[in-house]
C-alpha cells in the first residue's frame, strides 16, 4: 500500500495521476480558478460554479447537453483535443467549441 506522500510526489510529477485538475475560466476581466474531479462534463461544470456558457437567450432555449444546438460555445485557449465531430470543425475553422461535449481530463483554460 501506498502512501499518500508517495501518491502526491506522483500526481505532482504528472498531471495524469491527480484525481483533479485545475481549469481557469476568463469572462471578461473575471478570472476564476478551480479544482476539478477529472472526466467532468465542462457545461456541467460551468453550470454548477455559476458560470453559464450561454448567452442571455440560450439559457432557457438549449438542447441540455446533447451537443445539437451549439449555443454553449466557449473558447478552449488550453485544454484537451476535440472528440466530437462539431467540435472537430469548430477547432478547424477557429469557431468556439461546444462545451457540452468537452471532457475535463487536463489542466484548461477556457474563455
Amino acid at each position: 500500500m501506498r502512501n499518500r506522500e508517495a501518491s502526491d510526489r506522483d500526481a505532482a510529477s504528472n498531471p495524469e495521476a491527480s484525481d483533479t485538475v485545475d481549469l481557469v475560466v476568463l469572462d471578461g476581466d473575471d478570472r476564476t480558478e478551480m479544482s476539478v474531479e477529472r472526466g467532468r462534463n465542462l457545461r456541467r461544470v460551468l453550470l454548477e460554479a455559476g458560470l453559464s456558457p450561454y448567452a442571455e437567450a440560450t439559457s432557457r432555449l438549449n438542447c441540455g447537453g446533447r451537443g445539437i444546438c451549439a449555443t454553449c460555445g466557449v473558447r478552449i485557449r488550453t485544454g484537451p483535443d476535440p472528440e466530437h465531430w462539431h467540435d472537430r470543425l469548430a477547432d478547424r475553422f477557429g469557431y468556439p467549441r461546444l462545451s457540452c461535449q468537452v471532457r475535463v481530463d487536463a489542466p484548461m483554460t477556457v474563455e
